[in-house]
């Protein structure tokens, strides 16, 4: 089935909801020029045309938590069953298929170091028809979390952009601490991350101006974002694809953010192990992903070695079950 094709509009609705999940659809077209109506009905064509969703999500390194990626080997026929098993997992996401569906790879977010114990050192390594397994904790993100791909796609002029963009949290170094309230408030809003404040008081009990000023408090230390999920055939990106780096120690942090300004990739962190780099990118064709390799990997100073592995399926994500 050929991909919808979305116009400027929907690119501008797009970007909006990347900039501030929550904005009304009467801030978004009063900033692109329509009424609330034509954000409202190209929101819902959205949904259906490239299943686009506004999720909740919490930024686990402001909880003082670590995050995972983890590369599991598989024998012939059960990379499938095995990603499906994981994607039931509340601490996993990003589970992808992957190397000719010998692999998986997904990102897993354990609550304490029992969890992460657990999963790593336990579970996994029983699992039968895993072959291997390879983790890599995130060390430092040099793209991705709150700062996800569509602010990339230029769609909002910089007027646009600036009139709905949410501020952004200031660092912090002290992890913060949730309370049963917070965490159901999350639990909802990763469900839909554009509840009403009707439905959130309904799951918490608490008051309009309580709920009002916790949700706030959320999203202004940086602890909850709203991330937008969709299908990327529809923006013309077909080609997904992990790209595994070994960088010389002193030049990582230069490579590191070097790679993450250019508009194909959507997450780039340093993390621990053999390969120290990682980048998600996204493309229009192979060709594109080879140009890519060749010419803005090849570019980068301290790069030993490099594997690029396609993403033949995205099981689960942040934003979605799995499917």
């Amino acid at each position: 089935m050929t991909p919808p094709t979305l116009d400027a509009l929907d690119l501008k609705l797009l970007q909006a909801l990347e900039l501030d999940g929550r904005a009304p659809f009467s801030r978004i077209a009063q900033v692109l020029g329509v009424s609330d109506q034509t954000v409202a009905r190209r929101f819902r064509r959205l949904r259906t045309a490239a299943h686009l969703r506004v999720t909740g999500v919490s930024d686990d390194s402001r909880l003082g938590l670590t995050s995972w990626i983890v590369r599991l080997g598989c024998s012939q026929n059960t990379a499938t069953q095995l990603a499906i098993t994981l994607a039931g997992r509340p601490d996993t996401h990003y589970i992808d298929l992957v190397a000719g569906g010998t692999e998986v790879v997904c990102a897993i977010r354990p609550r304490n170091r029992l969890e992460r114990d657990e999963v790593l050192l336990e579970r996994l390594q029983r699992t039968p028809h895993i072959t291997s397994v390879s983790a890599h904790c995130i060390l430092h993100t040099y793209y991705g979390n709150s700062l996800r791909w569509l602010r990339k796609i230029s769609a909002l002029d910089p007027d646009e952009e600036t009139a709905l963009r949410a501020p952004v949290p200031p660092p912090t170094r002290t992890p913060i601490a949730l309370d049963a309230a917070d965490q159901t408030m999350l639990d909802v809003l990763r469900r839909d991350g554009r509840a009403t404040l009707t439905e959130l008081q309904a799951a918490t009990g608490l008051s309009d101006n309580v709920l009002k000023r916790r949700l706030e408090n959320l999203r202004s230390t940086g602890v909850l974002y709203l991330a937008v999920g969709y299908d990327h055939e529809p923006l013309g990106r077909g080609v997904e694809a992990l790209c595994w780096l070994t960088v010389a120690p002193q030049s990582l942090a230069e490579a590191g953010r070097a790679v993450a300004v250019h508009p194909e990739v959507r997450f780039a962190a340093a993390v621990t192990g053999r390969t120290n780099l990682v980048v998600s990118v996204l493309c229009r064709t192979t060709a594109d992903l080879y140009t890519f390799v060749d010419e803005k990997i090849g570019a980068l100073t301290g790069i030993h070695t490099a594997e690029t592995i396609l993403t033949l399926r995205r099981v689960k994500t942040l934003t979605s079950e799995a499917r």
